[in-house]
């Protein structure tokens, strides 16, 4: 088994985001993956008006999938479940999705759709320039109140400005009707509330709930990679 981790909004180093559950995958035979998300400006393009979005973003994602025929697992965090849906869809050695704090959209379904119509207050958006951020100034309160000290120093350094399309961006396709899915829901999420988590994984086919903030896999990798090794 692989593991392919996908990215959320508006940071950039996906392995950064990632390396504890990682390392503890490593330790147990397990190699993974975190592609690099053109919206997020990790390709060499910024994001932005004219920029790479949403389109590009599951083109990276779906040639990681397919440059191996071995079995498997795809865990997508928040936006990443948008990409997911297309870029994991009709890959036969996608075996599983796993979406922490995250979306199962419908065909046809954009971001923008899961949200009230009004920017969250923990996001900067340039419009002229067509891009959105996480206001540093908000991270570890919202996203990483639950990290060691040490995380939420580093933390800062891996965010990025974002293409903004993407979240108006509708998916073609929707993987989690074909390959079986659980749900990871993060009862401490400040940034994506739990009750709005248990909305979005009635689609899953199955669903754990964890006490932890928006970013599990930093501050409880082993009980994340325990979820990936019961697949």
């Amino acid at each position: 088994m692989r593991v392919v981790f996908v990215h959320g909004a508006c940071v950039r180093d996906g392995s950064w985001w990632w390396h504890r559950t990682a390392g503890l995958l490593r330790e147990r035979g397990v190699s993974s993956v975190a592609p690099a998300l053109p919206s997020c400006g990790e390709t060499g393009l910024p994001g932005g008006v004219g920029g790479p979005g949403l389109t590009e973003d599951v083109a990276a994602v779906r040639q990681v999938l397919r440059d191996s025929d071995e079995p498997t697992v795809v865990v997508a965090h928040s936006y990443g479940g948008i990409i997911t849906a297309e870029a994991a869809a009709g890959i036969a050695s996608v075996r599983h999705l796993v979406l922490i704090s995250s979306y199962l959209p419908e065909i046809g379904q954009s971001l923008s759709e899961f949200g009230d119509g009004s920017p969250a207050p923990f996001l900067d958006i340039a419009p002229e320039a067509g891009t959105f951020g996480v206001r540093p100034e908000l991270l570890v309160e919202t996203f990483l109140q639950d990290c060691d000290p040490e995380v939420q120093a580093q933390a800062a350094d891996h965010l990025a400005r974002q293409s903004v399309k993407v979240t108006g961006q509708p998916i073609g396709a929707a993987a989690w009707r074909q390959v079986p899915s659980t749900y990871l829901v993060c009862t401490q999420d400040r940034g994506t509330p739990p009750r709005l988590q248990r909305e979005f994984a009635r689609r899953a086919d199955s669903v754990v709930e964890l006490d932890a903030g928006h970013h599990p896999f930093l501050s409880r990798p082993a009980a994340v990679r325990d979820v990936l090794l019961s697949l």
